[in-house]
């Protein structure tokens, strides 16, 4: 039977030297399944996200959502006595992560080949905006650069108008993930060959392969379709986009067989052998009709929810277009913890997104707090390194060692 702490990854240990949101997505996925992940952060201020967003009792939010789980090591980077530390803790890990500009960790003097010196078969996880070969590799990034580089710009947004970016880090948080399952299968290679490795896992990359159709149906036509936003719908299946209510949006999905599934429910049978809107390509010809007929059948109900309720009475893919504020609470996120509730010593209580990989052998969230500055540095140098406290007192006076109570 597993410990109350024990998780799928328990043991793994994994050195983070990851700032911003793509990179501490993925080594806070390695806490959440119970790896041992150390914080490293730059000596006297820590992680520049411990000044970002909203800030309660001098914590940082963000922070606190990014770093559950994890320690904090706060130690000066450009003191030799803070990169011998950092050097020294190499050996005991099993997984490096980063998210600097490709060189940068070379620079420090922890480059792949300097870690498998310290460690033969050692994992390293570079994470970055454009990954580390290739033209654009040198170029400083963040997730709106490489969405804009893969394409996925130019498709958001009303068809002919400006392009939008959406405001939730979809690409840094799923480069995140992808940089988590490659180390996994790093770890697994590991296992049968006891070899170690250097893992690329850019943005960009993980953007263009989030791309269904238009590449296919770019190159495919030889450039002859050239896809481009099309603004609240789909450009290859009717019905399927964004419709107003009477009092607010939803989502309705009910291209192919679900077609019939939507006329059902509008009592529209008609409209199944009409020649207009019986199959997805006529539809797609006739879309303002189509948009009509269901905004008309929408705004005989009292409100969104009730058409909502509609829908699913007939088994017609639809949704809401909740709020945030209103996903705080809905009852299917609370219950499946994909809204969370934490208390912070600090901040106290607040939501946050919840952990979205579910175990049967461990269904519950392991109780995990993001750690101040410095919190663990006593831990780690007297457990990990075995240094005594008049050493790590030392190196506390000599600001080799910061720590804060934010």
């Amino acid at each position: 039977m597993a410990g109350p702490l024990e998780h799928v990854l328990t043991g793994l240990r994994v050195l983070d030297f990851t700032r911003a949101l793509a990179g501490p997505t993925c080594t806070r996925m390695f806490a959440e399944m119970g790896a041992e992940v150390i914080k490293v952060e730059s000596a006297p201020s820590g992680d520049m996200t411990r000044k970002m967003s909203h800030i309660r009792n001098d914590r940082s939010l963000y922070y606190v959502q990014q770093s559950l789980g994890k320690k904090s090591l706060c130690v000066d980077l450009r003191d030799p006595r803070g990169m011998a530390l950092i050097t020294a803790l190499v050996p005991k890990v099993d997984v490096v992560v980063e998210n600097f500009k490709p060189g940068t960790l070379a620079q420090m003097g922890l480059g792949y080949e300097r870690l498998c010196e310290l460690r033969e078969d050692v994992i390293l996880c570079s994470i970055s905006a454009m990954g580390q070969s290739g033209p654009l590799a040198e170029l400083p990034g963040y997730d709106f650069i490489a969405q804009a580089y893969s394409g996925i710009t130019s498709m958001i947004g009303d068809a002919g108008g400006v392009p939008y970016i959406p405001p939730v880090g979809i690409g840094d948080v799923s480069t995140g993930v992808h940089g988590a399952l490659a180390v996994l299968a790093a770890l697994r290679y590991r296992d049968r060959t006891g070899k170690g490795q250097h893992l690329d896992i850019g943005l960009l990359d993980v953007y263009y392969h989030c791309l269904e159709v238009v590449v296919h149906q770019c190159s495919g036509s030889n450039g002859a379709f050239k896809p481009t936003r099309q603004g609240p719908h789909l450009n290859y299946l009717c019905p399927a986009g964004v419709f107003k209510t009477t009092d607010g949006w939803v989502v309705i999905m009910a291209f192919l067989h679900h077609w019939q599934d939507l006329c059902t429910a509008m009592q529209r049978p008609d409209l199944v052998t009409d020649p207009n809107f019986s199959s997805d390509a006529a539809r797609l010809a006739n879309r303002p009709a189509v948009v009509l007929v269901l905004e008309n059948w929408l705004a005989t109900f009292p409100d969104r929810d009730s058409a909502i309720a509609k829908l699913h009475q007939h088994q017609v893919p639809a949704a809401p277009v909740l709020s945030i504020e209103e996903t705080l609470t809905h009852p299917h996120l609370t219950a499946r913890g994909t809204v969370r509730t934490i208390d912070d010593p600090l901040a106290g209580r607040f939501e946050i997104p919840g952990m979205p990989l579910k175990f049967s052998a461990f269904p519950a969230d392991l109780p995990l707090q993001a750690p101040t500055l410095g919190q663990h540095n006593s831990e780690i140098l007297r457990d990990w390194l075995g240094h005594s406290e008049a050493e790590i007192a030392a190196l506390c006076a000599a600001n080799v060692l910061c720590e804060g109570d934010y």
